[in-house]
């Protein structure tokens, strides 16, 4: 069996893969691409960040509709069902494969199709149906992503059973869901169900929806949600469920029942390492596939690196993007390798939730002296022409220095809002301060001017 040979060989194709791959192919290095799908881009291509974000978007817009009083009456916008917002999340779906394809392209990645499994530590095996060809590589990246987690005793080939990925194959609009695990994927979902006028029901383990969530964050969102219609059950653990051919009945550890339409598994998500055959060099993944590494992406095998969600927290494709361009320098370019720390958390319920930093609690432990400032956007012009005046930012800042500590950012637009705050955030000495916004102008009306309201909002609690 002939085999080719490679500087780097990069195995999966989302956005930790291809950052690896365009920074090798940028730095003139000898790459190639191992994708063991039909389409480039991953899991967060077609399963789960763009597909999810498009049909959420699509019900924002539906809510945001009917609530104006111009549009209530037209019936095409009151009745429009799952399957109907589904079909317009393909078209972003097309447009990202359009994109990943041609950057392959215009940086001469060579795309190897097909499942990958280690022989040694310098060898894959790829296979693709019958065919079967060996690559050699000085360093691997593994970027192979993740998957739903799936355990043994839930049946997930009944048709009224569905993961994150699955879901979105759904053909039709229930009439009542059932969703277990209240993490992100879980808050987000409940969300766009909601919002399409479905009754949701939501098993949260935890005492409080999203508990890494500054408190005030996290209040909001569950009042939000309520007033969608979402049922949230704290502290409630799932048991067993019955599935029949027009309903699925949950059973929860403290004896309740749900009866619901489908029900949602949104419990977690596993690391794609089971084909890769770890135990040919050394490596073991943890309960849940994830590969342990150093601050440099690397493995315990020294010319093996790992980024994206194979590697755990914080799982986002924003972060796994940045952590494969880094995983790539730590091999090509060791003088800009930093490692990605200051991640912001984008969370798209309806409203979203965005952060950076800190929260008071943290800071509460800590024994930090800080303060706070608000804007409610029910008060900043902008939100009001919108319509979209549920919300707010906070920005949470040092009491002596004036140094950001944190932006927590609740509403409409929050992920792009939080950006600002980040930018300051990450300025250096004296520059890092509450006084930016105080002294800056920004444009009339826009979502940014929240930043001077909270900024003068805190700023007149400082003595």
């Amino acid at each position: 069996m002939a085999s080719k040979s490679y500087e780097i060989i990069i195995i999966g194709s989302g956005p930790a893969g291809e950052s690896a791959a365009m920074n090798a192919a940028k730095s003139k290095r000898n790459v190639a691409m191992i994708c063991d799908k039909p389409r480039l881009g991953g899991n967060s291509a077609y399963h789960g960040t763009i597909p999810s974000k498009a049909l959420r978007n699509s019900v924002r817009q539906l809510v945001v509709l009917n609530r104006n009083p111009m549009f209530r009456d037209l019936a095409d916008v009151k009745t429009a069902g799952y399957e109907q917002i589904i079909k317009h999340a393909e078209h972003a779906v097309e447009e990202q494969l359009t994109m990943h394809t041609a950057n392959y392209e215009r940086n001469n990645i060579p795309v190897i199709h097909g499942s990958a499994h280690f022989l040694d530590k310098n060898t894959i095996e790829v296979v693709e149906g019958k065919k079967k060809s060996q690559l050699k590589a000085e360093y691997f990246i593994i970027t192979t992503g993740s998957r739903p987690y799936r355990p043994e005793f839930v049946d997930f080939n009944h048709p009224r059973v569905f993961d994150s990925d699955t879901v979105l194959g759904l053909n039709h609009t229930p009439r009542k869901v059932t969703i277990i695990g209240a993490g992100v994927i879980g808050s987000e979902y409940a969300s766009i169900f909601a919002g399409l006028g479905i009754k949701v029901e939501l098993i949260n383990p935890a005492s409080s929806l999203l508990s890494f969530l500054d408190n005030e964050i996290t209040d909001a969102l569950s009042y939000h949600l309520g007033n969608l219609g979402v049922r949230c059950h704290h502290q409630e653990h799932f048991d067993k469920m019955e599935c029949h051919d027009d309903s699925v009945i949950t059973f929860l550890q403290s004896g309740k029942k749900i009866k619901s339409d489908i029900v949602l598994w949104a419990n977690g998500r596993t690391g794609n390492t089971d084909r890769l055959k770890l135990e040919n060099i050394g490596l073991k993944a943890n309960s849940r596939g994830q590969l342990a590494v150093n601050d440099h992406y690397q493995t315990e095998v020294e010319n093996i690196y790992a980024a994206g969600d194979v590697i755990g927290w914080p799982s986002l494709a924003s972060a796994a993007f940045d952590q494969g361009r880094a995983a790539c320098n730590a091999i090509v370019n060791p003088d800009e390798f930093f490692f990605i720390r200051d991640i912001p958390t984008g969370i798209y319920t309806i409203p979203e939730i965005s952060t950076i930093g800190l929260n008071e609690q943290e800071l509460t432990e800590q024994k930090v002296p800080y303060e706070v400032g608000k804007a409610y956007f029910r008060n900043i012009a902008r939100a009001q022409i919108t319509g979209e005046d549920v919300g707010m930012l906070k920005i949470i800042f040092h009491f002596d220095t004036l140094e950001i500590l944190g932006i927590h950012c609740f509403g409409a637009q929050a992920s792009e809002i939080v950006h600002i705050g980040q930018a300051i955030m990450s300025q250096k000495g004296e520059a890092n301060s509450l006084k930016y916004f105080l002294n800056t102008t920004f444009n009339y009306p826009t979502m940014a001017e929240a930043y001077k309201v909270a900024a003068y909002d805190g700023y007149n609690r400082v003595f």
